[in-house]
Formats: structure tokens, sequence, C-alpha cells
């Protein structure tokens, strides 16, 4: 297991075709404030990942360098779209720039359009991938309604694949919690991404809930072929469903690797996990 001082050798590549997206020397600082210092990490491809630690250690601020919502202070993000095409840099770029390269997001805080159907929300996620500009959204030309009915047709899909289409036309406030962290997650897979980043998905949720949200990160991993990376403080979830885990404390990565490993490490037990 490699420590944070450590720069771990996968990371340090610029292309591999194992990885799909990699964080380089990543650090975001806030006045006086170092939320993340020097933060190595990298995503394998058709993974699941999970980003651990306590409150405050710079997890979500991770996810806003990596999406667009912050612009690190130094570092870089690098998306290997393919195994045949050249990386891409992702540092600066605007949030919905990189939703449109292949990261797709849910938060902590469920964001739904409440006052909109299931079908309507997913609809949203999927315009980043439709084509048509102001003028064939002004004249609704033919193109733009053969697009427009392509969309519906693929979000409906996504609906019946995941549970959700026989409430196609309910308001998405009128959903039970459960299903709306499902709405939300679906609507991030309308943008048809290639890394998935989920943050805390399992908050709130209850038992039989939150199994039902394992199955799903399994079942969208092997639907979609999507890499996933997780923020997660349900352990029993993250230990199940993860290839590798990444470690947070303070804004510095104290470890990293498979689950097993990460159960006995001393510093992740004295950081997070605890004695018991």
């Amino acid at each position: 297991m490699t420590a944070a001082t450590d720069r771990p050798q996968s990371a340090a590549k610029t292309e591999s075709s194992d990885l799909i997206l990699s964080a380089l020397g990543m650090s975001m600082v806030f006045g006086g404030l170092v939320a993340l210092n020097n933060v190595d990490l990298s995503i394998e491809r058709d993974s699941i990942t999970a980003l651990i630690g306590p409150n405050g250690s710079g997890k979500t601020t991770f996810f806003n360098c990596v999406t667009g919502i912050y612009k690190p202070t130094r570092g870089d993000v690098i998306l290997y779209p393919a195994i045949d095409l050249p990386s891409i840099s992702l540092k600066g770029k605007p949030a919905d720039v990189i939703t449109h390269q292949g990261l797709a997001r849910t938060f902590q805080n469920i964001r739904l359009f409440n006052n909109l159907t299931v079908l309507e929300n997913v609809l949203i996620g999927r315009h980043t991938r439709m084509k048509a500009g102001l003028w064939g959204a002004l004249t609704r030309n033919k193109k733009t309604r053969q697009e427009e009915a392509e969309a519906i047709e693929f979000s409906f899909e996504l609906l019946v694949t995941y549970g959700l289409d026989s409430m196609a036309n309910e308001l998405a406030k009128n959903l039970p919690y459960g299903d709306q962290r499902r709405l939300e997650i679906v609507r991030a897979l309308a943008t048809e991404p290639k890394v998935l980043l989920l943050d805390e998905p399992a908050a709130g949720l209850n038992i039989s809930e939150t199994s039902a949200l394992r199955d799903l990160i399994s079942n969208i991993r092997e639907n979609e072929k999507v890499s996933i990376l997780l923020i997660e403080h349900d352990m029993s979830l993250v230990m199940t469903v993860s290839k590798k885990i990444y470690v947070f404390d303070y804004g510095r990565l104290i470890a990293q690797g498979p689950p097993d490993e990460i159960q006995r490490d001393p510093k992740v037990i004295k950081a997070y996990l605890g004695e018991d």
C-alpha cells in the first residue's frame, strides 16, 4: 500500500490503457486553508473505486475540482477517453464542457427538478448530448423533432432499465426518497458518462434501500461499462462494491489499496475506521 508521501506510479503515467481518469498533484487552497494537498488518484476502466475519510477531509472538494465546480490551485485532471485516443486535460474547463467530455456526478443533497416529471428530469440530463441549437429549437425543424424523439426514447429506456418507468409521469418531488436518489443517478447516466461520480449516494437511505443501491451500482458498471468513483460513509457498501479504495485525511491521501488491505491499515483505523 502506498502512503500519502509516495507518488503512485499508476497516477504518474501520462497515459495508460488501464486508466480512465487521473488526478495529478491536485491541491486546492482557500485562503489559508489547504483543502487538498498534492493528491494523486487514478481510476481504472470499468471499475468501482471508493473515496473515504472523515467529514472535512477533502472528498467533496476533490469531486468539485474534478468536475469543474472549482479550479484546482495546482495539479491537473486527465481523462483517457479511449485506448486509441489521446488524453485530455480537464483542468480549468467549465462544468458543462467536462460533462460533455464524459464526467457526470450526483450530490450529497439531492438536486432534482422537483416540479418536473421523472422523465423530464432525465431529459434534462440527456440535453448535453443533443445537437440542435437555438435555430433548431425555434423552427422545430424535422431534424430537431427527430432528435427530441430519440432523446425521449433513450431516456425512457433508462427508466425501464433501472426500474423507474412506472413513475415516468410522476413529479420528482412525489417519489419516495430512495427513488429520488435512484432518479438522480439515472439522470447522470443520461449524459452517457465515461466516469460517474457518486457523492454519498447512501446518505439517508434505510437498510433495504442501501441494499438496492448496492445492486444498482453494480448493475450500472456492468450495463453501462462506466467507471464509478464513490464517496461514501457506509463501510459495508464500500467494502462490498469497490475494487480499490482511497483514504483522505485533512486533505491528504493517506492510504490506497483493495478493501481487505484498507480495513487492516493502521493509519486508516486511527484516522477513520476506529479501533472496534
